[in-house]
C-alpha cells in the first residue's frame, strides 16, 4: 500500500527556510506557469535545456535534494512517457532503423526527444513549486489570482480535509499493523489480503463521509454559507519577489534573441524539431 502519509513530509519540506521558499506564493505560481509555457512552445532544444539548467540551480538554492527530486521526476515520467515512446514509430519521415514491420523515422525520433525534454522541464518546475510551497499557500495563491470563487473554496476545503483524511488512514494502518497485518505477507491467501484492503477502502469512505458531515455542521454553526469568503493572510510581493520573476523573464528574452540570431551556430540544439 502506498505510504500516503508522505504528504505530511512534503508539507514539512515546503515549509523550510530558503530564498525560494520565502518567495510570495503568487510569484512562484506565475513563474512556474511561465516556464512551462515557454518550454511547451519551444520548437528547439536550446531554450528548454537552458531552462532545465536554471531549474537545477534553483533546486540547489532551495536546498532541495537532487536525488529525491529525481525520484519524484521518475515517478511522474511514465504518465507522459507512454506517449513519447511511440512517437519514433508512428511519425512520418526518413527511416533510420527498421526491423520487420517496425520503423523509426528521423522526424519521429527528433519529436520524441523534444517532447521528453519539454516534459522534464515542466515536471522539474512543478516539483520545485510543490516542494517550496505549502498546500494552503497554493490554494491561497489561486484565490488571489482570481480563480473562480467556488473552485477556490473547494480547493481550500479539500486541502484542509486532505490532512484529516491522512490522519484517519494513518490511524487505520496503525491499527492493522498492531494486529500484524501485512499486505505482502505470504502466510495468508491473496484473496483474503485483497478483501482486507477493500474493507480498509470502504472504511475510509465511511469515515470521510462522517468526518465531512461533522466538519460541515461545525462550519454552519459558525456562520458558514455559500456566500462566505475564505480568509487570506495579507502578504504583498516584496522586492526580492519582483527581482526573481523579472530575472526569469529577462533570461527567457535573452535566450529568444540568441535563438533568433545564432540558431544556425547552435547545431542540433538550434534545429526546429517540432512536427507542427
Amino acid at each position: 500500500m502506498v505510504d500516503i502519509t508522505q504528504i505530511m513530509r512534503f508539507d514539512e519540506l515546503s515549509s523550510q527556510n530558503s530564498p525560494i521558499h520565502n518567495l510570495e506564493g503568487r510569484i512562484k505560481l506565475i513563474t512556474t506557469i511561465f516556464i512551462i509555457l515557454v518550454s511547451v512552445i519551444s520548437k528547439e532544444l536550446f531554450i528548454p535545456i537552458i531552462l532545465e539548467i536554471i531549474l537545477l540551480n534553483i533546486l540547489k538554492i532551495a536546498d532541495l535534494s537532487y536525488i529525491n527530486s529525481a525520484k519524484r521526476l521518475l515517478m511522474l515520467l511514465p504518465f507522459g512517457g507512454a506517449i513519447i515512446v511511440f512517437q519514433p514509430f508512428i511519425q512520418p519521415g526518413n527511416i533510420i532503423w527498421s526491423y520487420s514491420w517496425l520503423h523509426i523515422t528521423d522526424f519521429g525520433l527528433n519529436w520524441a526527444i523534444l517532447l521528453l525534454v519539454r516534459m522534464i522541464v515542466c515536471l522539474t518546475a512543478i516539483i520545485i513549486y510543490s516542494s517550496t510551497t505549502p498546500l494552503q499557500e497554493m490554494a491561497s495563491s489561486f484565490r488571489k489570482l482570481k480563480m473562480p470563487r467556488d473552485l477556490a473554496m473547494i480547493l481550500s476545503i479539500m486541502v484542509r480535509f486532505l490532512f484529516l483524511f491522512v490522519d484517519e488512514l494513518a490511524a487505520i494502518r496503525k491499527s492493522q499493523k498492531s494486529r500484524n497485518f501485512n499486505i505482502h505477507s505470504k502466510n495468508t491467501t491473496y484473496k483474503w489480503r485483497v478483501k482486507q484492503v477493500g474493507y480498509t477502502i470502504g472504511m475510509m469512505f465511511l469515515k470521510s463521509y462522517e468526518q465531512g458531515e461533522r466538519v460541515h455542521k461545525s462550519m454552519v454553526s459558525r456562520g458558514f454559507s455559500d456566500t462566505s469568503e475564505m480568509f487570506d493572510e495579507k502578504k504583498s510581493p516584496e522586492k526580492s519577489d519582483y527581482i526573481f520573476i523579472i530575472s526569469i523573464i529577462i533570461v527567457v528574452i535573452i535566450l529568444e534573441i540568441i535563438m533568433f540570431k545564432y540558431s544556425g551556430q547552435l547545431g542540433y540544439f538550434g534545429q526546429n524539431l517540432s512536427i507542427n
